[in-house]
């Protein structure tokens, strides 16, 4: 895909998200496609988060941090995978893992360029670059119930909608077993007791 066919298609998910849910479906990608543009977003993001922590954090973890936050990307991208996939299906979706996989990991190649955008507003206009991210996440949260309700083939936002809460629920709780299994208090060390 050349630059232009990516800026146009990110226009289209912007304006006409159902379409492009439709046709990224209608591709029918192998699991190998799928996996490796599933590590190219997650590696993306990681190291534009990287970059962007690059003055701080980073330097004092000695270049850790792009690892451990494509680590968590991942954990959580493939969770939020699965949750979707099963949340839909308990409400009566039709979605197969490998459909919301296409439309999660197209959204995380967006979320990439955002992520860029804020930066580069930021630079500009910290208060500005507040509101980019806000209407990211609000068009993010409307393009991904577009994305679900097509995926299952609901007909119905609200019930993409429900999907979503339940499927966040779930990936929370999950969480929480972890932390609760690691011994993670809420000061955030470790007890061993």
């Amino acid at each position: 895909m050349t630059v232009a066919g990516f800026l146009s298609l990110a226009w289209q998910t912007l304006v006409a998200p159902r379409e492009v849910a439709r046709m990224l479906l209608g591709l029918q990608l192998s699991r190998e496609a799928l996996l490796t543009g599933f590590g190219l977003v997650v590696v993306l993001n990681a190291l534009i988060v990287g970059l962007m922590q690059m003055g701080g954090e980073l330097a004092a973890m000695g270049g850790l941090m792009p690892v451990s936050m494509g680590l968590l990307l991942a954990v959580m991208l493939a969770g939020t995978i699965g949750a979707l996939t099963w949340a839909g299906r308990s409400f009566g979706g039709r979605a197969r893992l490998e459909d919301v996989a296409v439309l999660l990991i197209w959204l995380q190649g967006l979320r990439a360029v955002a992520q860029v955008g804020v930066a580069l507003v930021g630079a500009v206009s910290g208060g500005l670059a507040v509101l980019l991210v806000l209407a990211a996440l609000l068009v993010g949260l409307w393009i991904l119930v577009c994305f679900v309700d097509e995926a299952h083939g609901f007909g119905s936002p609200l019930k993409a909608l429900l999907v979503l809460i339940l499927a966040t629920a779930v990936l929370v709780a999950a969480l929480m077993m972890i932390v609760s299994l690691m011994g993670v208090g809420p000061n955030g060390m470790a007890s061993y007791v």
